[in-house]
């Protein structure tokens, strides 16, 4: 993260002259307000802080912060972002997408930049639902949802970005909510200080098109019994009173009590930087109402970026000889077809 030598900045700073049209009441502003202060308390450049998005309401973002940006086409932010990075490797390079436009129709650019520890920062709006063309069904969306596009309900299982995530071997995967404010300040922090890939699923309401689709992890009232907050090193324990865990049983993890002879010692301890992902996987995988769902940072490893691997030429077919780009196009395997 570029820090500047100037005064401290305050949220504000980032700020643009730009009417902010998102509908009253949608998760993005709490996003957007976050963003701004993690920024300012990071001590972010503007001229080298850089927000790449797609198509959405989530890809209004670039237009609302007083850095470099750019509003791309649909499902491309990845991409665009990689060419970005690969090529000015000085910046740091945000992406914004959306559940319809990140894992749609840019699941395969969104995978493959993953897997490449492409050193972007993506936040991926999640509210089960394609807000910005009035309310279709999306990929993230639960079975039943009635629709514009699903009048009879949707009979489709949904798809889950953390563990799509993980299964691209993403360096850093982490799940916030829009109105968690500490919570996502922090990892929206951890994220950014990362260095490589980092993958952040945020809960965001949808006021208008799919309200209430996350009650049970954002109302304070209720939540502590349907999330647990992940901490390194610390057992998996969640509920009002504190007073539930998470268990291993078999290949799996278990609900239970503590009391009654089980104590915070028969209780998982999170492992955000275990050797395999195995663990952050059970836990992205764990779906309310049966399990109670993961917030936080569910893994964090450290392995070469892309820029890294391309600089030291080390990987198989990665060993630039010539800077001459008639030369490198012709390689050794041309011909004249006369």
């Amino acid at each position: 993260m570029n820090v500047p030598t100037n005064p401290v900045p305050v949220p504000a700073d980032y700020a643009t002259d730009q009417e902010v049209r998102w509908c009253p009441g949608c998760g993005d502003f709490a996003v957007l307000a976050q963003m701004k202060k993690v920024l300012a308390g990071l001590g972010a450049k503007r001229e080298t802080t850089v927000f790449i998005s797609g198509i959405g309401c989530a890809s209004r973002f670039p237009y609302y912060l007083d850095t470099y940006g750019m509003h791309g086409i649909h499902g491309r932010a990845p991409a665009i972002a990689t060419g970005l990075k690969r090529m000015r490797p000085e910046l740091d390079v945000w992406v914004v997408t959306g559940d319809g436009d990140g894992l749609s129709i840019g699941v395969g650019h969104l995978i493959h930049a993953l897997r490449r520890n492409v050193d972007i920062k993506v936040l991926l709006f999640n509210n089960r639902i394609y807000g910005l063309t009035k309310g279709q069904f999306s990929p993230t969306s639960t079975p039943g949802l009635v629709t514009r596009s699903t009048p009879f309900g949707s009979m489709l299982e949904p798809l889950n970005a953390l563990t799509t995530a993980l299964a691209a071997n993403c360096s850093f995967v982490a799940r916030a909510v829009d109105t968690q404010a500490e919570t996502l300040g922090e990892v929206l922090r951890r994220a950014a200080a990362h260095k490589g890939s980092a993958f952040v699923e945020i809960y965001q309401n949808c006021h208008v098109f799919n309200d209430c689709t996350f009650d049970y992890a954002k109302d304070n009232k209720i939540r502590h019994d349907h999330v647990v907050e992940l901490e390194h090193g610390k057992p998996l324990i969640f509920g009002i009173e504190r007073d539930m865990g998470l268990r291993q049983v078999g290949f799996g993890l278990e609900v239970v009590g503590l009391g009654d002879g089980i104590t915070e010692d028969d209780l998982v301890r999170h492992d955000e930087s275990a050797a395999t992902p195995a663990l952050a996987q059970i836990l992205a995988a764990m779906r309310h109402p049966q399990m109670p769902e993961a917030i936080g940072v569910l893994r964090a490893v450290q392995r070469p970026t892309q820029n890294e691997l391309m600089a030291r030429g080390d990987g198989p077919g990665l060993h630039p000889t010539n800077d001459d780009l008639a030369e490198l196009l012709r390689g050794k395997d041309s011909w004249v077809v006369e």
